[in-house]
């Protein structure tokens, strides 16, 4: 299967690869802003939520797993769910989210 092949396979073409990875670039430099800039009792918050936008996105389309069959996605996101889960759970334990 040649290069060219595949992208029309899904949809995708190098430009569509490059927007994406700018939109990931800008939501990580969001994510650094976190640091300098006093987010409030946003922080936590809106960290999560990059997360998540970014995490859907590297699967979704570098991973390919938006053109893959729906199994191979509710295992990706069941692990996404945990890892947020054990997340909030350490961050509890170590009384994170107490003012």
């Amino acid at each position: 299967m040649t290069e060219q092949h595949a992208h029309e396979e899904h949809g995708m073409s190098n430009a569509g690869y490059v927007r994406i990875a700018l939109i990931l670039a800008a939501i990580t430099a969001l994510e650094v802003s976190t640091y300098y800039v006093d987010f409030g009792p946003l922080f936590m918050p809106a960290l999560m939520v990059m997360m998540v936008v970014k995490f859907t996105m590297v699967v979704s389309y570098f991973m390919h797993l938006k053109f893959d069959k729906r199994v191979f996605s509710v295992m990706f996101y069941a692990g996404l769910f945990l890892a947020i889960f054990v997340y909030a759970a350490a961050l509890s334990t170590f009384k994170f989210f107490i003012a």
